[in-house]
């Protein structure tokens, strides 16, 4: 019996290949789970982007200085104007008002969920000063302290904030 026992293990050990000394790093796998996780962080970081209105043409300024990057508890606004019925529209989160007094409730709220809120107004050249005047107003009713603006800067014509 002793006997069939070493004839397995000998065959056995004939069978097997000899263990490598290093084995080797597989870089094909790696690049691909980086790549997932590349396409997974922009498409979260794009959210923010995506909240703009491409109806807004932002006003020109050369002047204007780059707003703070921390965006925690940033509400936008977007102020849209049509020239055809020379009346103003607003919106916040993908909800349409027509007059700014209208999104006094949502504000309200927002701000007492978040006393440090910032609005970022992206109003349309366009519209006029008493209409975002109304804006503005609405905006500290509603508890708001911090309003920034964002423009264009006339050389690059990239948003400057």
């Amino acid at each position: 019996m002793s006997h069939r026992a070493n004839h397995a293990k000998v065959s056995r050990a004939k069978t097997r290949l000899a263990p490598e000394e290093d084995p080797e790093f597989q870089i094909a796998p790696m690049i691909d789970i980086l790549l997932v996780l590349l396409v997974f962080f922009m498409s979260i970081s794009s959210t923010e982007v995506l909240q703009v209105s491409k109806g807004v043409t932002l006003a020109v300024a050369k002047d204007a200085k780059p707003a703070d990057k921390n965006t925690k508890g940033q509400t936008i606004i977007n102020v849209m104007w049509a020239k055809l019925n020379n009346a103003g529209s607003i919106e916040v989160d993908n909800q349409k008002f027509s007059q700014p007094n209208q999104m006094l409730g949502m504000l309200k709220s927002k701000a007492q969920a978040n006393p440090a809120m910032r609005i970022l107004i992206r109003a349309d050249r366009d519209v006029r000063y008493e209409y975002l005047k109304q804006v503005m107003i609405t905006a500290g009713q509603a508890g708001v302290g911090k309003v920034t603006f964002s423009v264009v800067d006339k050389d690059t014509g990239a948003p400057a904030n």
